[in-house]
């Protein structure tokens, strides 16, 4: 078997196992999955091509920890082992499959220019932070609407909300910026998504769902 069909194979594979056991995960948040709701509209194979299998491995380790902390079945992941030119961002029913945001994500300034390569906890380092979040506040700032998030892994990201580490949204977040620059802007430090979306997309998550946000240097970090 060829070796690029066989790994297409293996990203599918994964990405049905990750799906497999919402039954679980939902009886972890103490509500169970509602009966005859499927994953039948989910376009399995396109989202397996652009799946970090690694990233599929630690959500399925820590999940389970997490998940009980979070007021729905809501979870949105942002890949940073993608480049800032990738739609890196999926927001995901966990209870029917359904992808309901797949947009692009700005990382930190301080992180990597179009490729994330550096990631910390410490304020004022312009730097991206990796890890499992709740989704807390919506206010109005100087970014307009955002969304407040609470880091949940200590050393890891728990002073996102010293930080001010928030999901907003910003101009250089866009087709046309990649198309002049060859990659996105590039934030403080925040999650920063396509203006047009970011009200619908913060009503959507807003208030206790969970974010994960990956690189391959999160398994050393979360130990």
């Amino acid at each position: 078997m060829p070796v690029i069909k066989y790994l297409r194979i293996l990203l599918l594979t994964a990405v049905c196992l990750l799906y497999a056991p919402f039954p679980s995960f939902n009886a972890l948040a103490g509500e169970p999955l509602t009966t005859g709701k499927t994953t039948e509209a989910f376009n399995f194979s396109a989202f397996a091509d652009k799946l970090n299998p690694s990233l599929i491995r630690s959500l399925f380790e820590r999940l389970p920890g997490f998940l009980p902390m979070a007021s729905n079945k809501i979870i949105t992941i942002i890949d940073f082992s993608l480049p800032s030119t990738a739609h890196r961002l999926w927001t995901i029913n966990l209870e029917t499959g359904e992808v309901l945001f797949n947009t692009l994500v700005a990382h930190g300034k301080n992180t990597g220019q179009n490729i994330a390569e550096k990631f910390s906890n410490i304020p004022q380092s312009y730097q991206s932070s990796l890890g499992f979040y709740l989704t807390d506040q919506v206010y109005t700032g100087k970014h307009g609407h955002s969304l407040r998030l609470k880091g949940l892994e200590k050393n890891v990201n728990d002073k996102a909300w010293e930080r001010a580490i928030v999901i907003h949204g910003a101009d250089y977040v866009s087709e046309s910026f990649i198309k002049a620059h060859g990659r996105l802007g590039r934030s403080h430090g925040c999650p920063a998504i396509p203006p047009e979306i970011t009200e619908d997309f913060i009503s959507t998550i807003k208030e206790g769902s969970l974010l994960f946000i990956y690189h391959p240097g999160y398994d050393q970090r979360a130990g």
